[in-house]
């Protein structure tokens, strides 16, 4: 029992130290907003390119593509959005605060929680089951969160435009130029592999460092049910009913826990930014953000630990 209490612990604290490292250069103010702003422009379009580039590029494709996985992966995130959707405009009325919530429940900050949940349990090699599952995700996330949120402000769902920039995502940029070099066995010279390396290794402690030096506190009066249901289904219900279905399907280990980091992690910061530029609720889309990021501390922990001790991987 001890022993799975400490692997929870270090699958979690990690994380989370880095989070306090943000919070302590926000209190300390040794960034500006601004130059927030323009550092994590910096890590998503060079260090995410750099992170999924060398993590694709250094595997195995045939070990790491696991179809069965993918499709899990897949179906579930779009099965999470067509119930959270149906109850949502069950319950609520207000179309700002429909879009907010739906994306809330859907769309988890897989990018930055899965790669260091998956790489504190089982090391760094095996951070090339999650890097491939970001190539799946990232661009069902995009996709219906935009159209969320185009559908509850009466606006046009331009799907040509939407996967354009997806192909322009850095992250997509890097899997596709990977899986391009080593399909022409193009040989990367070592020093340069190594100082993309060396960027991709830093990619996930620097953004986290950031997400923590980035949050806000705001009022939540005028939404508190609301973000009740959000904060509950995103880390409770959510993870409950994806994780148990999972186990049933028969997976396990990396591929468990890389579920996990799909559907136990708080909700994705973009979620903030799309809410505020398409005319949703972007102080619940916010709030979402912030109170779920505090405590998956709690749930992500708790998930790890009842994983472990049922001996699933």
């Amino acid at each position: 029992m001890m022993n799975n209490f400490w692997v929870a612990v270090g699958a979690v604290v990690p994380l989370f130290t880095l989070l306090f490292m943000g919070l302590v250069i926000k209190r300390l103010k040794l960034m500006k907003e601004d130059e927030l702003v323009h550092t994590n422009r910096m890590v998503f379009t060079l260090f995410f390119f750099c992170m999924m580039f060398y993590n694709i590029f250094t595997t195995d494709l045939a070990h790491t593509v696991r179809p069965k996985l993918m499709l899990f992966g897949g179906l579930g995130v779009i099965s999470v959005f067509l119930l959270a959707t149906a109850l949502v405009c069950w319950k609520e009325k207000d179309n700002r605060k429909r879009g907010a919530m739906i994306q809330a429940v859907f769309r988890s900050n897989f990018v930055l929680f899965g790669i260091p949940i998956v790489g504190n349990i089982f090391g760094d090699t095996a951070l090339s089951i999650p890097t491939m599952m970001i190539a799946v995700i990232v661009p069902i996330y995009n996709v219906l969160a935009v159209f969320t949120l185009e559908t509850f402000r009466g606006g046009k769902f331009a799907l040509g435009k939407i996967l354009l920039g997806i192909l322009k995502n850095p992250m997509i940029l890097g899997a596709l130029t990977a899986v391009a070099l080593r399909l022409v066995d193009f040989p990367v010279p070592q020093p340069v592999l190594k100082g993309i390396g060396q960027v991709a290794a830093a990619t996930t402690p620097v953004a986290l460092i950031i997400l923590g030096a980035s949050f806000k506190g705001g009022s939540f009066h005028n939404h508190l049910p609301q973000l009740i249901s959000c904060v509950g289904a995103r880390l409770i219900l959510v993870p409950a009913a994806a994780l148990s279905l999972a186990v049933y399907l028969g997976f396990r280990d990396i591929e468990l826990v890389t579920l996990l980091a799909i559907f136990a992690s708080p909700c994705a910061v973009a979620s903030f930014a799309m809410a505020q530029q398409m005319d949703s609720d972007a102080d619940l889309a916010g709030n979402c953000v912030v109170y779920t990021s505090a405590l998956s501390c709690l749930t992500i922990f708790g998930w790890v630990f009842f994983l472990k001790t049922m001996g699933l991987f």
